[in-house]
């Protein structure tokens, strides 16, 4: 049997291919768009991949079901509740599929949507035990999955946190103590607030150290699950209802169009959005007003996500070499208007002198003395960060929320805005300019430069 997890950091996603290697055939579990990995380990294993599963309709990624099937043919797999514009395999509770000697076994997980399934992996059919269970995002390594994302195609959180409740204690947590636990997400996914980075852990481990399993009231469970999550990004809700859809395909030729001067003068005048993809350092020293920044040495796609739309048309500025890559992670989470990329940034900046502009960025011992007169703080990080301490008399908007939420933001005061590190402080303070909001600075270093000279307010 062969058991192979990939995990991309970025997006904190977890995608699987379990194959079986006397018979030749396999299955990927929750793929992304980009299938090049996927097709050369099957390939590189004598497998054949037959089938394509998704635990539920993700909304942090756009799925590579069609993308797998339209490569090799197989059949794409969903619980019996999900409906699609395109054909798939209906999946229930105790349903059994053979790759051979391994076999899998569906379980129906409902809570963080209501298709959910998780999957079990025995070796043999025959096995008492099995190897592992893939549980989407049903359960995780530390916490269980949030059940107010589906609400945007109309679901109700309560009544999906009372089905979560009983699939953790009544399915997942009745599984033997040594069965291999595999999420679809680790540390950093806004589909939970506590996940660990670990990427495997075991059902006895959990039940151990996970809080969120514990025995515990139903009501205690809902109040659990429904408090302290992370602002949930804008696209989410594109990404769920596009998962459901008979898409295009991702155009995987790498073909990336390089553009003049000329041409960003033209996209700009069309309302392209300039995204720039460089570090906060090199964004602060000088870039073009009205863009926004986001580094890809970060969660780019993710933070994208949160302010940008999936209808704008993009302009990336990147580090040379590095343009492609980020019109591929835009494209995992079905950002597919890529225009093209500035090819000469430098000498683009040369020629478009005057709508050049620095981004400032202050120190601790700066921004203090600064927000001691008429500013505003803005302190983008998310609810769960901020619990632990604020910095006193500060605005918390989440930086999934400003670009909806920024009008909060008292007019023709400077603004300071902070995050925890300094990078997602970045982005926000140029959606701000970009917004029309003059005088804005961040802090560099963020928050947790700012604690250790400073005491913190209670949030």
């Amino acid at each position: 049997m062969i058991v192979k997890q990939y995990y991309l950091g970025c997006l904190s996603h977890g995608s699987y291919l379990i194959g079986d290697e006397t018979s030749g055939q396999a299955v990927v579990v929750d793929p992304r768009r980009d299938i090049a990995e996927y097709l050369a380990d099957a390939k590189a294993n004598n497998l054949t991949i037959i089938g394509v599963i998704n635990t539920h309709f993700h909304a942090d990624f756009v799925a590579g079901h069609l993308e797998l099937a339209d490569a090799t043919g197989a059949w794409i797999g969903y619980g019996r509740r999900a409906e699609t514009e395109y054909e798939i395999r209906t999946l229930s509770h105790g349903d059994k599929i053979s790759l051979g000697l391994v076999e899998l076994e569906i379980l129906e997980t409902p809570g963080h949507t209501w298709e959910s399934i998780s999957i079990l992996v025995r070796e043999h059919s025959d096995d008492a035990t099995p190897e592992a269970v893939l549980t989407g995002d049903a359960l995780f390594i530390g916490d269980v999955g949030r059940p107010d994302l589906a609400a945007a195609v109309g679901a109700d959180p309560d009544e999906l946190a009372r089905a979560l409740y009983a699939s953790i204690h009544d399915v997942l947590m009745t599984l033997p103590d040594d069965v291999r636990v595999l999420p679809a997400h680790g540390a950093g996914s806004a589909c939970g607030k506590n996940l660990s980075d670990e990427l495997e852990s075991t059902i006895g481990a959990q039940r151990m150290m996970n809080l969120s399993v514990q025995p515990m009231s139903e009501d205690e469970f809902v109040a659990m699950v429904r408090s302290g999550q992370p602002a949930i990004p804008g696209y989410f809700a594109t990404d769920a209802v596009l998962n459901r859809k008979n898409r295009d395909l991702l155009d995987s030729s790498g073909a990336l169009n390089a553009l003049s001067v000329s041409d960003l003068q033209d996209a700009a005048s069309r309302g392209a959005l300039i995204l720039d993809t460089r570090s906060p350092e090199d964004f602060s020293q000088g870039h073009l007003a009205g863009s926004l920044n986001v580094g890809l040495d970060g969660r780019f796609a993710e933070t994208a996500g949160m302010v940008v739309s999936a209808e704008d048309e993009i302009v990336i500025i990147a580090d040379p070499g590095r343009e492609q890559e980020a019109a591929m992670r835009l494209g995992r989470i079905g950002f597919d208007r890529v225009t093209g990329y500035l090819s000469t940034p430098a000498q683009a900046f040369a020629e478009l002198g005057g709508i050049v502009q620095t981004g400032p960025r202050v120190d601790v011992e700066t921004f203090d003395q600064a927000r001691t007169g008429d500013v505003t703080v803005v302190d983008v990080r998310n609810p769960g960060e901020v619990e632990d301490g604020a910095v006193p008399d500060s605005l918390r908007i989440p930086l999934a929320e400003l670009v909806r939420r920024h009008e909060e933001i008292p007019a023709g005061r400077p603004i300071l805005v902070h995050c925890a590190g300094g990078w997602r402080s970045s982005v926000g303070a140029s959606v701000l300019r970009a917004l029309g909001h003059a005088n804005v600075k961040d802090l560099d270093g963020g928050y947790n430069a700012w604690a250790e000279a400073n005491t913190p307010a209670n949030a």
